[in-house]
């Protein structure tokens, strides 16, 4: 029996006479004084006495785990070094769910019903009985939200004997409908969708990069893989690096199948979390879209698996259980024998060195849709196209934005930093705000009046004083964020509609999907943000993007910082131009001669990665060499340099693999923890996991200190 704990190995269990169990099975079991949830894992090893073994509880009423399930959950736990127990607890994360569903009270209104005497008709009760009548069944929740008052007047009515309750299962969503005619596709469209469902259709696994500009219709195309599962009976996952800001995908998925599929991601109530796992399970769910968790979900009969943006760094776990979402979803879709789409404009190099070598198949969708062209890209340099003085925008970008609004057209300013300015210093002695708990600047927000570490969530009010000197009004904030640049813009185009799109301004998938929708009704003029509109939005009236700081990515010496930069910048550049106006991008750099800029700025993505390519491979490093990272943190930072020392004694070493450090982790201080980080560096066929292990049990660690292993790092903070 496995457990949802980080163990290393199953327990054994005795089976009570009369019940019957089979790999896969969801149980009740005791362990110690408590009783947990745990998945029948095989025979038992034998190894205690039956007599000294605790029975099985119950087993619950739902499917067992699949067979490639087991698996997947054991091949990850090898992979990423990470114990078993610990990685089933992502495949049982809702306990609830294993448990029938309770029904739902609903009221009816009770016909020819009167109130008794004495009792007052408000108007809120009023609008309670008109929306019961001749209508269904509604929850008292539902009724108060629609009628605008407390659940408390719904009972209320029952009470005075006016509504009859009735009890209801949770329904479920409707299903998509693979019949749906979708739009016309392109000849190029048709194509790759063609060759897509012959993938699912053959029911054998593949890994194909549907490689595709910007615009290109990349999403219609893989939605024809999605019919062909459904129309086979299967079951479709598409993964998204930000489900809570795919609205429109949404929309179009409803517009497409005629109905929306099930969502997956942190945002969802636990009610609805409980209510989609176990669908998913019985088969009741035939389209699941969701975060990278979502890959853990309980597929009884999986057919294709989507993964969109499949470059994008949110698909990398970086706690607990350390995995990247991508790299996973391959193992799944090897190890259940089925096809696996990779969908990105700006593939990540890994996915781009696999399909060049044919280990995975390509197909290119290499113009935009509907008669669209890609926009202009022009470097604004910095060093000679000046922003006045404690200003951000250069006087080229701010004549196009001139030109654009009296175009009657929409501009996009993009800066990938939040809040009002990333430093607060003070004037009279230098003194920097930071963090108590992590190496980082606290950052101003100033319509919130905070300071804020993005690494902590460490709060608090904007100092009046220096907190070092005492002195008064000499704090001073330094440097741009998004709420900076709409100061500007706002002095500059007082007349304009403007608004800051950002995670920390637009809080949950609703507020999103508004703005979204405002923007594409021309609502806005022009929007400033991060990253989280560089993503899949399609506006057809946005004709100019301009990049405030396109130099921001490529500091700090990340292995991967100028491939992300690229993307990143080629992303948002593809928010210009999608209609049938043509698009404009002014990125605004110090560094007009660096690589990216001189790839963006000539459209060549290929050039680009073949420079990037040829750099890793001289240096060895990844996709043509390995890396895993040990961190070592604790509280005590003397503690934590003394393990860490104690690990690089100990470190493996021969002539093709190399240990670096140890050394400060960039985050030296994270959540109060000190960190040490260990680099392994080997050659690509070398296998890190057997000479991590054996490296580990040549160190004692105190309890007191963590040590995380990630395989195949892919930041460095």
């Amino acid at each position: 029996m496995l457990l949802p704990l980080p163990l290393r190995e199953a327990y054994d269990y005795r089976v009570p006479d009369g019940m019957e169990l089979v790999p896969g099975d969801f149980v009740e079991v005791p362990l110690g004084p408590r009783r947990l949830i745990g998945v029948v894992w095989g025979p038992g090893a034998g190894t205690v006495e039956s007599v000294r073994l605790k029975a099985v509880v119950r087993r619950f009423d739902v499917p067992p785990m699949t067979e490639v399930g087991r698996r997947f959950v054991e091949w990850v736990a090898a992979y990423t070094m990470t114990l078993p127990g610990f990685v089933l607890r992502m495949a049982v994360s809702v306990p609830s769910a294993l448990e029938p569903p309770k029904p739902m009270l609903a009221y009816l209104r009770k016909p020819d019903a009167e109130p008794p005497p004495g009792f007052k008709m408000t108007d809120p009760r009023k609008r309670i009985l008109a929306l019961l009548t001749d209508g269904p069944p509604r929850t008292p929740a539902e009724l108060a939200e629609e009628a605008g008052c407390g659940v408390t007047v719904v009972r209320g009515l029952a009470e005075a004997g006016l509504l009859d309750p009735v009890m209801l299962q949770p329904t479920r969503l409707g299903r998509p409908d693979w019949r749906r005619p979708g739009p016309a596709l392109s000849a190029n469209q048709q194509g790759a969708a063609d060759d897509l469902r012959e993938r699912v259709t053959s029911g054998c696994y593949s890994t194909v990069l549907l490689d595709g500009v910007t615009g290109s219709g990349k999403t219609e195309v893989y939605y024809e893989a999605i019919s062909a599962a459904l129309e086979q009976g299967k079951q479709a996952l598409v993964l998204l690096p930000e489900i809570a800001l795919s609205a429109q995908w949404l929309d179009r998925f409803a517009r497409r199948f005629g109905a929306p599929p099930a969502e997956w991601h942190s945002e969802l109530t636990g009610a609805q979390r409980r209510d989609t796992w176990r669908a998913v399970s019985k088969g009741e769910v035939p389209v699941v879209v969701g975060a990278r968790s979502a890959l853990f979900l309980p597929y009884p009969d999986l057919g294709v698996i989507i993964v969109d943006e499949e470059h994008d760094s949110a698909y990398k776990q970086e706690e607990g259980a350390i995995y990247h979402a991508r790299d996973m979803a391959v193992a799944r879709a090897h190890l259940g024998g089925l096809p696996i789409v990779l969908v990105s404009a700006t593939p990540s190099l890994e996915t781009k060195v696999n399909a060049d070598s044919h280990r995975y198949a390509r197909i290119e969708l290499p113009s935009r849709h509907g008669g669209a062209v890609l926009p202009d890209v022009e470097l604004v340099d910095l060093r000679r196209d000046r922003p006045p003085a404690r200003h951000w925008l250069a006087p080229s970008l701010r004549k196009a934005l001139t030109d654009t609004l009296a175009g009657g057209e929409q501009a996009m300013l993009f800066l990938n930093r939040r809040g009002y300015a990333p430093l607060t210093l003070c004037r009279a002695c230098g003194h920097r705000m930071q963090c108590p708990n992590c190496t980082a600047w606290l950052v101003e927000h100033r319509l919130a009046r905070k300071l804020q570490c993005h690494h902590c969530g460490l709060q608090q009010p904007l100092p009046h004083a220096c907190p070092e000197c005492g002195e008064e009004g000499t704090m001073a904030a330094c440097g741009p964020g998004v709420e900076r640049i709409a100061e500007e813009v706002a002095e500059l185009f007082p007349d304009a509609r403007a608004a800051i799109m950002a995670s920390d301004t637009l809080h949950g998938p609703r507020a999103i999907q508004e703005m979204v929708e405002s923007i594409g009704r021309h609502e806005l003029d022009i929007i400033i943000g991060t990253q989280v509109m560089a993503k899949g939005h399609h506006f057809p009236m946005l004709t100019l993007v301009g990049v405030v700081d396109a130099d921001l990515g490529l500091n700090g010496g990340d292995l991967r910082a100028a491939e992300r930069t690229y993307q990143l910048l080629h992303q948002v550049a593809g928010r210009a131009g999608r209609g049938e106006r043509p698009g404009r991008v002014m990125l605004q750099t110090f560094m007009p001669e660096h690589p990216v800029m001189q790839a963006l700025a000539v459209g060549d993505r290929d050039g680009f990665y073949q420079l990037e390519a040829e750099m890793r491979l001289e240096a060895g490093m990844p996709p043509f060499g390995r890396l895993a990272a040990l961190i070592v943190s604790g509280e005590d930072p003397t503690l934590v340099e003394r393990v860490a020392m104690a690990l690089g004694r100990a470190a493996p070493r021969s002539d093709t693999v190399h240990i670096l450090g140890p050394a400060p982790a960039p985050l030296a201080l994270l959540r109060g923890r000190h960190r040490r980080r260990l680099l392994m560096k080997a050659p690509r066929s070398t296998q890190v996991q057997p000479l991590i292990a054996e490296w580990l049990d040549r160190v004692e660690i105190p309890p007191a200190i963590r040590v995380q292993i990630d395989v195949d790092p892919y930041s460095f903070l």
